[in-house]
């Protein structure tokens, strides 16, 4: 028998969705309509149903870089073809369909754990993730997910504080990315919108820790997490889940990944 899990012990890691979230200049944003409403057509018993169309970009919201998001001079993951994958529309090779349900053991390495939140524009060095792990005794080897948390999220709610064009982002470097990809994990993530260290004034002009970890070492990257209430409760180790929706040939789509304290 499957024992029952305390609800407490269950971490709802994404944010919600709505029109005012913060969205990347690269991405089309959130909407939603009421199509059908209650009351439009009853039913001879009385009943009556709502319905909605959402319209949304694959990378809005919490959502999962699929392999064929990021090529490296023509380049998908593995050598692929990036200008043959796309023939046709949609992407043939790494689409978001073709990534499994991440289950297993997740960590956070929490490096604002002492001051909160990390500066704007600050980047997260490897040296800076291995002694956040250290400091609570994480071992990210054999960890399905490596999440990393800056503190960036308190600022979710003021879109334009959140993307940093001027003040920057504060993020994994490239000497992070390769100290995460050294532990091989499924996935990456963090607690803003383009995970990696973002200079001031430079915006998304350069995304090297895409390339380190989606193209060399085919990780996938898990954007806009929210990872406040694990931080707060010191959950360091937990399962882990995550499971995109699987869009035919698509580089992204939205998730609602959850951590689960045992």
């Amino acid at each position: 028998m499957i024992p029952a899990i305390d609800p407490r012990c269950v971490y709802d890691l994404a944010h919600p969705l709505e029109p005012a979230m913060p969205v990347s200049p690269n991405h089309p944003g959130y909407r939603m309509a009421l199509l059908r409403r209650h009351g439009h057509m009853v039913r001879a018993d009385g009943g009556s149903a709502a319905n909605e169309m959402i319209m949304m970009g694959g990378h809005t919201g919490t959502h999962l870089d699929a392999l064929a998001h990021v090529s490296q001079d023509g380049k998908l993951h593995g050598g692929v073809d990036a200008q043959a994958a796309q023939t046709g529309g949609r992407f043939t090779r790494l689409g978001v369909e073709t990534v499994a349900p991440i289950v297993g053991r997740g960590v956070l390495i929490d490096v604002a754990a002492e001051n909160g939140a990390i500066d704007a524009g600050t980047p997260v060095t490897a040296d800076d993730l291995a002694r956040a792990a250290d400091r609570h005794r994480t071992d990210p080897s054999g960890a399905v997910a490596i999440l990393v948390r800056t503190g960036w999220a308190k600022h979710w709610s003021t879109p334009s504080m959140y993307l940093g064009h001027e003040s920057g982002v504060p993020g994994v470097d490239e000497s992070g990315a390769r100290w995460i990809a050294g532990h091989r994990p499924r996935a990456a993530g963090g607690d803003s919108m383009a995970f990696e260290h973002v200079p001031p004034g430079r915006g998304h002009a350069l995304l090297p820790v895409h390339r380190i970890l989606l193209v060399e070492h085919g990780i996938h990257i898990i954007e806009n997490l929210d990872l406040e209430q694990l931080a707060r409760d010191r959950r360091y180790e937990f399962l882990f889940m995550c499971a995109p929706l699987a869009f035919i040939g698509a580089t992204g789509a939205p998730v609602r990944p959850v951590a689960v304290a045992l």
